[in-house]
């Protein structure tokens, strides 16, 4: 007697019917929620759009972002609503304003990643083209809580929750990307994913309003009840399946990743050899190791591949390659040496480069010094109108070199005494450092 009274607290507690919103309510929700046109419409593009430069800044808060503000559930949920209730004319218009919907947020995507330049393939672009059985789950278990929340008096936070975990704008978003680079691989995977959420969305919403006997708006005979199980039952095994293969495929990727780590970091000094690099390729089930110290021979080679067979790695190719041998030492030495006698030579080019910078330097400003000399001077003596200034090689017979000399003609508007003569040289023999002046007025 205690069992059944547990029992039955324990029913009441998970019971749906006593939470639930009246029929009607429910009805009119999901009605509304299907239409695409006007304010629903604009919100749809623009939710696009800021989820396409999320995926485009590889920024997950700003994709989450998009996603709370998606009105893309609203004909999904009308889909699996109009088939548990045979109402035809509502599974129409749902079908319809979902290809409108999907239509229109590719065509928005498509436009956004065609036009910006930045099309860096990232994390969260590259994990919608791959979807996998738990994408199913996820869409399952989330579309129930969709449809649940809708039902119930008390709605609480779960519609937006249930927009980030299914995740509906991002796979429209990276379809988009798909076109817009041409590649259509990342197109069929994404799209793909947008069909794994959209049925299982659903199919969820179809059997939570089958739970809550929500009243039937058709009546159907039970082969054609029958017929449409059977339709239903293909859809989500032509759905699954193809998700079932890719997700076996990524925990086998997964199981070859962790035994090849494991394996690599047990082979890290091998027989006298250190592990320089490793690369570890699990769609080819491949490892390659490139090792450094005594040359590996084959017997050593052959050991070190069959150890791989002890971390539970089947069907894998291991390549070893030699990197660096003890041997090569002496070869390395010697490259050293020549490599440190180029940079020397290097830094003497250098060097001799920045001495004949500051010659050509010089050079180029022969010709304005008679300008910045007369400027200087000027202010002292106003009677100086014009300077020119040369240099020269003076040739002396008691000489063997020639030496150098500057030339400094000046013109007067009036004559100068032998005194200011006399300071302007000093003057000149001071500003230039010259050994030899030439001064003429």
């Amino acid at each position: 007697m205690k069992e059944d009274s547990w029992l039955s607290s324990l029913f009441k507690l998970l019971r749906l019917t006593h939470e639930a919103e009246d029929h009607e309510v429910i009805h009119d929700t999901i009605e509304k929620g299907i239409i695409f046109r006007g304010t629903n419409l604009w919100i749809l593009v623009f939710a696009i759009l800021v989820a396409s430069v999320g995926l485009n800044m590889n920024s997950p808060a700003v994709i989450i972002g998009a996603m709370l503000i998606s009105p893309l559930m609203g004909p999904i949920n009308g889909v699996g609503y109009s088939v548990a209730t045979y109402n035809f004319e509502l599974l129409k218009r749902s079908l319809k304003n979902l290809a409108f919907a999907a239509s229109a947020g590719l065509v928005a995507s498509t436009v956004y990643f065609f036009v910006t330049p930045v099309h860096g393939e990232y994390s969260e672009l590259l994990a919608r083209t791959s979807p996998t059985i738990y994408d199913v789950l996820i869409a399952t278990f989330g579309g129930l809580a969709g449809i649940v929340a809708i039902s119930s008096k008390s709605k609480g936070n779960v519609i937006p929750g249930v927009a980030i975990a299914t995740a509906l704008m991002p796979p429209l978003c990276t379809a988009g990307f798909g076109l817009a680079i041409g590649n259509l691989n990342y197109f069929a995977g994404a799209m793909f994913l947008f069909l794994i959420n959209s049925v299982f969305i659903a199919l969820s919403a179809m059997v939570v309003s089958q739970l809550l006997k929500l009243p039937k708006k058709s009546f159907l005979l039970s082969r054609e009840i029958k017929n449409k199980n059977i339709v239903i039952g293909l859809v989500v095994v032509i759905t699954v399946l193809p998700a079932f293969y890719l997700g076996i495929t990524l925990v086998e990727k997964e199981k070859f990743q962790d035994n090849a780590e494991r394996y690599v970091n047990r082979v890290g000094v091998w027989e006298g050899n250190y592990l320089l690099k490793n690369e570890i390729i699990p769609e080819e089930r491949k490892i390659v190791l490139t090792y450094a110290g005594n040359e590996i021979n084959k017997d050593s080679e052959s050991r070190l591949k069959e150890r791989a067979g002890d971390f539970g790695i089947e069907d894998y190719t291991v390549v070893v390659k030699q990197g660096l041998k003890l041997s090569d030492q002496g070869l390395i030495q010697r490259s050293n040496e020549q490599l440190s006698a180029k940079e020397n030579e290097v830094n003497r080019l250098r060097s001799a480069l920045l001495v004949e910078e500051k010659q050509v330097d010089s050079l180029r400003m022969i010709p304005k010094k008679g300008e910045y000399l007369l400027n200087e001077i000027k202010s002292i003596y106003p009677q100086l109108q014009s300077c020119s200034y040369a240099t020269s090689l003076e040739y002396v017979d008691s000489l063997d070199k020639p030496r150098s000399a500057d030339i400094v003609f000046f013109e007067v508007s009036d004559s100068l005494t032998n005194e200011e003569q006399y300071k302007i040289r000093r003057w000149l023999v001071h500003r230039l450092k010259s050994d030899r002046l030439i001064l003429k007025f």
